[in-house]
């Protein structure tokens, strides 16, 4: 579930969507309390991309 909604397709710089989604989903963990995340991308074509975060 995504609270803020999100795309990739939000008018940044190539390649700076990973970086964004990723910030904003740790800054999202740390505001609600959460523990885990796990911030996915499609990248078209049968391609994705995924990264697991923790807070610590």
């Amino acid at each position: 579930m995504n609270p803020n909604d999100a795309a990739i397709a939000l008018g940044r710089p190539l390649g700076m969507s990973g970086t964004r989604i990723t910030g904003t989903t740790a800054l999202e963990i740390g505001e609600t309390g959460g523990c885990y995340s796990l911030p996915t991308m499609c990248i078209g074509v049968g391609q994705g991309i995924a990264v697991g975060l923790e807070r610590v």
